[in-house]
């Protein structure tokens, strides 16, 4: 079969393996046939060696979708022929995060694509635990996207509430798209999406997000004023991973307010203290996902409540990774979800 392997910064190898024989699962074991694969953001920055956590060589993927070839002897919640997308994260299940059921946080993480093997390739195997069904109908796009939008229901789990809060999303990339979506999802009452790109705030209101601003032409906090009046707003969404975005919702969000940190910074930021303590705000981390995250993402998108069509920039077939990578860097500002089609172009 074949499998694409990240060997190096800026190095990928195509290479032809063995594929994995039904007859050798363990009990617990389901093998798939990979579908569709979605590219992160954070495999861009391996591709170009800036994911210190990255280990080379290292086989890509951990957004997808796939149908289950076969199954092991003790396997129940899935059968041959059924669509599923599955969690990428191993964990060690014995350290006090992963026992208290916070394993997204667990202390020995992996998460394949990053420090163990992903799934682009023809096939895969993962243990029953980290599989995730979907719903009969639902397209291979849209099972490869669970698990961008499992980061935005667990992002959005953070706050104490979102219901009837007002809410402003730092940052319009596909995370920050899809945040906005959920806090809507959840309850939000208006929810403002910012960023400096027109394209990216085009995308979040075709995806029905409709309060946006270019932060890059109108004064953040004026605007944002502007937009609430004497309501404010209690919920902050950093999604851009940026130190001036940080400090403006900071200063703008409501005393006793909820930042919650979503984007990831290449530098640390330089935030005061002081207004953090003066005001009571409570600075929230949020890290990946957990099983219910997956359970809700899929509900979410099944109900059509969270729209993944307008997210969806180009495709690619497998042989064609690198020129993916290639397409993204080269269309920055106007790319949100790249996906690579192992049906080649087949629905």
């Amino acid at each position: 079969m074949r499998q694409v392997v990240l060997t190096a910064p800026k190095q990928i190898e195509f290479r032809e393996v063995a594929a994995p024989e039904a007859g050798n699962l363990k009990s617990d074991e389901v093998l798939l046939r990979i579908l569709r694969i979605g590219i992160c953001g954070s495999e861009i920055h391996s591709y170009h060696g800036q994911h210190p956590a990255t280990f080379y060589p290292v086989v890509q993927g951990h957004e997808y979708s796939a149908e289950v070839v076969a199954v092991g002897s003790a396997v129940r919640k899935v059968k041959p022929g059924d669509r599923v997308t599955g969690r990428p994260q191993l964990v060690c299940g014995e350290c006090n995060p992963c026992k208290r059921g916070q394993y997204n946080v667990c202390s020995n993480l992996r998460v394949e694509a990053f420090q163990a093997d992903g799934v682009a390739q023809d096939y895969f195997v993962i243990p029953e635990e980290r599989v995730v069904a979907l719903p009969e109908g639902m397209s291979p796009d849209y099972g490869a996207m669970v698990e961008p939008t499992a980061v935005a229901a667990h992002a959005t789990s953070r706050p104490r509430a979102l219901e009837g809060r007002n809410v402003v999303v730092s940052g319009a990339g596909t995370i920050g798209n899809l945040v906005a979506q959920f806090a809507r999802a959840r309850g939000a009452k208006r929810v403002v999406i910012t960023d400096v790109s027109d394209y990216r705030l085009s995308k979040a209101r075709e995806c029905g997000i409709e309060r946006t601003l270019n932060v890059a032409r109108e004064p953040f906090d004026g605007k944002i004023a502007e937009l609430f009046g004497d309501e404010g707003y209690q919920v902050a969404f950093e999604c851009a991973g940026v130190e001036s975005s940080v400090r403006s919702l900071m200063a703008t969000v409501e005393k006793g307010g909820d930042v919650v940190i979503v984007g990831v910074h290449a530098k640390d930021p330089a935030v005061s203290m002081f207004h953090l303590g003066e005001h009571e705000l409570n600075l929230i981390g949020s890290m990946m996902y957990r099983h219910e995250d997956y359970l809700k993402a899929v509900e979410e998108i099944s109900a059509g409540r969270i729209r993944l069509a307008p997210l969806v920039s180009n495709r690619f077939p497998l042989e064609k990774y690198r020129e993916a990578y290639e397409f993204i860097d080269a269309n920055r500002e106007t790319c949100m979800k790249v996906l690579i089609d192992l049906e080649d172009g087949k629905a």
